[in-house]
């Protein structure tokens, strides 16, 4: 009976902990999404080009999605409490910047600092989190309640930024996120510190330069190919140099005494597996939520407050799609869960593929919407309770930082793979006297639920193969894969 006080004495006293990491967590989130609603008031007021827009959205993925990885590497060798404190810092500041800015290109510049303060955050908070509950149904519920919280900032971004924009002004999507990071900086002690005893005292600078300019170039290269065409010099210039940097990265990991990331660790199928299940979710799920938005601005004609109160069953389904995959992934297994959670999102996205010019709420959007947010929930907690777990407890940040990076590439991705093709879709359609702009527009959305929904099965598929765990211990790289060379 002692042991058991002692456990619920720790258990409550991880729940302050886990709320805060959450909440944290819901806010950088939830600042990619809130201000998509309020960039036509924003272009308005700092007199943004219609192509220099989107620089308000690519500056904060750039930074965020590029140095996910040292930031992760970071929180294992300087303490995650300490990292993720200063990350939230530095997220608080520069959304004040955001909100103050006078011009476009401070703006931007104020973006990319908030993204490298997010970039902070994520890895060495969900480091944190992993660390306080043990392996097990414990942590998969855990991540359930995280899983729930990305989704709820992702997802409510929409509403709450349309009425921000429409109420006190678009410069308060940015003030709101303020007082909630400076609440969390001075609540940080709560959380308990932990570092890699096995790490060396040095950062890998010449690793975490390439890989970063690398995932950054990768991103950007990914947003020119939607704004220049997939063909243009730029996208081709950007892609190549990425590639080239990557291999870069793979020849200086390999010599480095003490690399950022140990190559070995891709010997785990799991965490492999688990990283691809990232992408494919964020890929397949994010663009078509986007081309929803503009379906019911555009043709259906709803204001964005309204527009964005259409998305409250999908935030629903990914948060109890979130509980009831903490329960199956301790259950069944992670490999099941995220291959149906993947099946879901195809399922949901294939839906979509029925909306038609006059509208379909009930009939379509409604149950498609309803499959991915149940799919996000289910093969998010799984990917990110087996790939967390994958490396064991002293390489935390590292694996996070890597499943955080994976997402934030599956982001963009989508985005610069579907988004064109919806596009390319309408202006062939188009140039036919027959069909009236409204008919065009859904026929290029149409075509592009239909490769999203592909292209979940192929993660599912994916899931299915790699996240195979044959016996104890399976899936885990060696220990000596691990350690520097």
């Amino acid at each position: 009976m002692r042991g058991y006080g002692r456990n619920r004495e720790k258990g409550y006293r991880r729940w302050p902990a886990l709320v805060l990491l959450c909440t944290a967590e819901f806010v950088v989130i939830g600042a990619l999404a809130v201000v998509a609603i309020a960039l036509p008031s924003i272009g308005e007021d700092l007199g943004f080009s219609r192509s220099g827009l989107q620089w308000v959205i690519s500056a904060y993925v750039l930074a965020f999605g590029g140095f996910l990885l040292p930031a992760g590497r970071a929180a294992d060798l300087w303490g995650r409490r300490r990292v993720f404190t200063c990350g939230l810092a530095l997220f608080s500041v520069a959304s004040l910047a955001c909100g103050i800015s006078g011009s476009a290109a401070l703006l931007v510049a104020a973006r990319a600092a908030q993204g490298l303060g997010a970039a902070l955050v994520t890895p060495s908070a969900l480091s944190i989190l992993t660390g306080a509950y043990s392996e097990g149904e414990g942590r998969s519920r855990a991540v359930g309640f995280w899983t729930a919280a990305q989704a709820g900032g992702g997802a409510s971004g929409w509403i709450l930024g349309g009425f921000l924009a429409q109420g006190p002004g678009w410069e308060w999507v940015f003030f709101a996120a303020v007082p909630v990071g400076i609440l969390g900086v001075l609540l940080a002690p709560l959380l308990p510190e932990s570092t890699d005893p096995s790490a060396s005292p040095k950062l890998d600078a010449a690793g975490a330069t390439t890989v970063t300019a690398a995932l950054a170039l990768l991103v950007y290269g990914c947003t020119r190919a939607e704004e220049a065409g997939p063909a243009a010099p730029s996208t081709l210039g950007s892609l190549g140099l990425s590639a080239a940097l990557f291999a870069a990265f793979v020849s200086i990991e390999a010599r480095a005494k003490h690399p950022l990331v140990p190559l070995g660790i891709f010997r785990s199928r799991v965490l492999v597996g688990s990283g691809l299940v990232a992408l494919a979710f964020q890929a397949t799920t994010n663009a078509p939520l986007l081309l929803c938005i503009l379906y019911l601005q555009e043709v259906v004609g709803l204001p964005p407050a309204e527009a964005g109160f259409t998305f409250v069953p999908f935030n629903l389904a990914v948060v109890a799609g979130s509980f009831v995959g903490s329960r199956l992934t301790g259950g069944i297994g992670a490999r099941i869960s995220a291959s149906s959670g993947l099946f879901a999102i195809a399922g949901g996205v294939s839906l979509l593929a029925r909306l038609a010019p006059e509208g379909g709420f009930l009939g379509v959007l409604l149950p498609g919407f309803t499959l991915m947010g149940l799919g996000v929930g289910l093969s998010a907690v799984a990917s990110t309770t087996a790939g967390t777990s994958a490396l064991g407890g002293e390489k935390r940040g590292l694996a996070s930082g890597l499943l955080n990076a994976s997402a934030e590439v599956g982001y963009v991705l989508g985005l610069a793979l579907l988004v064109p093709l919806s596009a390319a879709r309408t202006d062939s359609v188009a140039v036919s006297i027959v069909q009236p702009s409204d008919a065009a527009l859904v026929e290029g959305f149409r075509l592009a639920f239909c490769a999203g929904a592909a292209l979940a099965v192929l993660g599912a598929l994916v899931a299915l193969v790699l996240m195979r765990a044959k016996a104890s211990g399976a899936g885990k790289p060696r220990a000596e894969d691990l350690q520097s060379p």
